[in-house]
Parts: structure tokens; sequence; C-alpha cells
């Protein structure tokens, strides 16, 4: 009975993807390239045709606090997704993961979403990071952001963070490992969402 209580006092935690940004992906570019193309997309907002799904529009109504990294893309999806109707306090905590180019020859050319593929799996098994955030510093983040949400959810009140793909998964295996369960997963692509509740 007292556990069942516990979970009930518990709000739920939910982990958003931003929007499509308003950068092109239809071009094949050099890995030193895909650098000046991340760059750009960092200052990104979302493209002007999008719009977020009813389903996330709900979700932020209900949350009593909602979050977003400080980069563009996250803050123009939680304005839409809250209709501009409340303050959404931007935190630096919950930037993406960086995605620094791999020392890759310039005669090879990919589109920037197969750049983004090499650059996080140079990032995540190499450690190569080109003085940006290391893997295992980017995991102390992902850790201390976890335990933020988790700190909201225990009022009893629900949590939203509108954010980034990768970072957003780091953040999940965090919330896992303290106990948290993944009982809703939309996956990596845009607008996407993942809610945790407690075990």
């Amino acid at each position: 009975m007292t556990g069942q209580s516990s979970i009930a006092m518990t709000g739920r935690i939910i982990t958003a993807r931003h929007g499509r940004p308003n950068l092109s992906r239809d071009v094949t570019i050099t890995a030193r390239e895909y650098g000046d193309w991340w760059a750009r997309y960092d200052e990104s907002g979302l493209h002007p045709d999008e719009r977020p799904p009813d389903g996330l529009i709900a979700l932020a109504r209900g949350a009593k606090t909602v979050l977003s990294s400080t980069l563009p893309r996250a803050i123009e999806t939680a304005a839409q997704a809250t209709g501009g109707a409340r303050d959404v306090p931007a935190d630096p905590m919950f930037v993406e993961a960086p995605l620094p180019p791999p020392p890759i020859p310039d005669w090879i050319k990919l589109s920037p979403k197969w750049w983004g593929v090499v650059s996080r799996f140079w990032w995540h098994a190499f450690d190569h990071h080109g003085g940006q955030e290391t893997r295992a510093q980017a995991e102390v983040r992902a850790e201390q952001a976890a335990q933020k949400l988790i700190a909201r959810a225990e009022t009893g009140q629900d949590v939203l963070v509108f954010a980034h793909g990768y970072f957003n998964h780091m953040v999940g295996a965090r919330l896992k490992a303290d106990g948290w369960k993944l009982v809703h997963n939309q996956g990596f692509k845009y607008w996407s969402q993942r809610r945790y509740e407690k075990r």
C-alpha cells in the first residue's frame, strides 16, 4: 500500500524533441563543412510550416512544469506547444550533446543526416570531441538533468522538457537507472516524446 501511495504522489516525466528546424538537409557536404552546417543548425529556429501534434499540446497543457533547452529550435517548439500561454524557462543543462565533425578526408561527402550519425559514433565510441564537451562530461550533465526533472516530478505533478534527440536519450538512460520506467516511446523523430513513470 505504501508503494502504491508513493507512485500516486509522483508525476510523470516527459522528454520531447523539437520540431523540424528551418535548415535544409538536402545537401552533400564534407566533414569539415558539416561543422559549419551544424553551427547554423544550432542557430536555426523552426521551419515556418511546423505545427505541434495535438498530443503534445495536451501534455504541455497538463504539465505543471514546462522547460526547454536554450537553443532556438527548442524554445520555439515549447512556445508552439504551449501556445505562448505560459512562461517556459530555458536551461542550458538540456542542450544537445555536441556533434564535432569526425577526422574524415574532404573527398568523402555525405548528407547532414549521415554526418550526424557518423559524428555521433565518433563522439560516443572514440571520445572525439574537438575541444567541446566530452562524452563523460555530457553523461554527468545528463545525470544532473535527470535529477532536476525527478525533483520536479516528486512534487506530484507532471514535468515536460523540450530538448533534443540524443541528449533526451542520455537523460532517459539516467532516469531508467534511477528507477523510472519508459512507458511511451516515439523515438527520435521531430516532435516525438517519451514518457517515464516511477516504478
